[in-house]
């Protein structure tokens, strides 16, 4: 087996991938993640998350490199990381009753051969009814500025939500691992 790379820096990511019991090494990807004119959401993720494999390959050139990317889309907006209060609760707000799509690309690319493969990974997050005085409460607690969407699914951002839908909910964390399993299968990695 070829050795793994996450190109990565989310402590997140890192969790999830640790979940496969393989062991990997990461490498945070230095790139533009800029949306570019007339793209989709979903062709941004899959775009940004190879770009992000390919972006470490050079100093892995013998290894199978997991890129990934997220965005969460309310209507037609893409919401990105917060960063601060103000816009966490900005997005809470906006997201109160409403679903939220997460979408995830997810990439794998074999440095040696030059192959890849790409996915976009769908999850929906129904929320439930916010009032100000909860989202502060959960924003104070948890403070997830640097997550799509402001919340942490794997922890108490769960409690915001009335239901969710998708094959996934790894996912809606930013890494899918039902999806990276099929591709690592399909590299020669045996699992379990």
């Amino acid at each position: 087996m070829l050795p793994l790379v996450l190109a990565s820096s989310s402590p997140y990511r890192r969790e999830l991938l640790e979940r496969l019991r393989l062991p990997f090494t990461w490498g945070a990807p230095d790139i533009d993640e800029r949306r570019q004119p007339h793209e989709s959401a979903e062709q941004l993720v899959r775009r940004l998350a190879l770009e992000k494999a390919r972006a470490i390959a050079p100093q892995n050139p013998n290894h199978l490199i997991i890129g990934s990317d997220q965005v969460a889309v309310l209507g037609e907006q893409i919401l990105g990381k917060p960063h601060d209060f103000k816009r966490a609760r900005d997005q809470l707000q906006r997201a109160s009753g409403a679903s939220v799509s997460f979408l995830t690309g997810l990439a794998l690319l074999n440095s040696a051969t030059g192959q890849h493969q790409v996915d976009c990974v769908p999850f929906t997050v129904h929320f439930r009814e916010l009032d100000a005085a909860r989202i502060s409460r959960y924003l104070e607690a948890e403070q997830p500025y640097d997550c799509a969407g402001s919340f942490k699914a794997e922890g108490l951002g769960v409690s915001l939500f009335r239901s969710t839908d998708g094959t996934d909910a790894t996912s809606l964390v930013g890494l899918p691992l039902i999806r990276l399993v099929d591709m690592l299968l399909a590299e020669g990695v045996q699992i379990p």
